[in-house]
């Protein structure tokens, strides 16, 4: 008896390889969790993969400037610091585009400017030389009531999405958050492309039923 003891405690301890993960089949939402979870591939694989996205965000907003190449290293930069206290790995693409915007916007404050500004207090006159007043802008900036009723939207179809089954939530967020083509999408999930389709609309149906039902307990 002793001795069986000893052989089942001295035998090596054989454990089961998790199977590798396939980087380039994961969605954004999915890179973006395992980079919290400190994983250096999810990492990489963003950063590869979300460099021509910066690229072409910056040529749309500005494609009279030659070489952004120090724009687009620094939004990801700016994504490799800040990826890890994202809170909505769902609003990975919406996030990306702001660091993207406002590094836009702090280039446009340092080049040189031939714009003309005209002040909003100074007097209009009509071409017969009569008193207009003053310019007016109607103010874009969301109410309060919009801003809590955006917010909770937003958490409402966070929790939808969440909830919805794995195979509908993927193909969903890949076509309408990550923006891929149907095709694009079948290879990523190995599907047919009428399966991926077919997906597609029955999430987008369950999301419109969750926003239906929401405005109309908010009405």
């Amino acid at each position: 008896m002793n001795s069986l003891s000893t052989i089942e405690k001295s035998a090596p301890v054989l454990k089961i390889a998790e199977p590798a993960k396939n980087y380039a089949d994961m969605t954004d939402a999915e890179l973006v969790i395992a980079c919290q979870a400190n994983d250096q591939l999810a990492m990489n694989q963003l950063l590869t993969r979300h460099e021509r996205t910066a690229i072409a965000m910056f040529y749309k907003l500005a494609p009279d400037w030659r070489d952004n190449s120090d724009l687009v290293q620094e939004a990801m930069i700016r994504m490799w610091r800040a990826v890890p206290k994202l809170k909505n790995p769902y609003a990975f693409k919406t996030w990306l585009n702001q660091i993207v915007n406002n590094l836009f916007y702090d280039e446009l404050r340092r080049r040189p400017r031939d714009t003309q500004f005209v002040s909003l207090d100074e007097r209009l006159t009509s071409d017969t030389g009569s008193d207009m007043g003053t310019r007016e802008i109607a103010s874009t900036t969301p109410q309060p009531e919009d801003k809590l009723l955006t917010t909770e939207l937003s958490d409402v179809l966070e929790k939808a999405m969440a909830n919805m089954p794995p195979r509908f939530r993927k193909v969903a967020m890949l076509r309408d958050i990550e923006g891929y083509s149907y095709e694009q999408i079948a290879q990523i999930t190995d599907t047919e492309l009428g399966t991926v389709k077919s997906r597609i609309a029955r999430a987008r149906m369950k999301m419109q039923r969750t926003i239906n039902a929401y405005m109309q307990d908010a009405a």
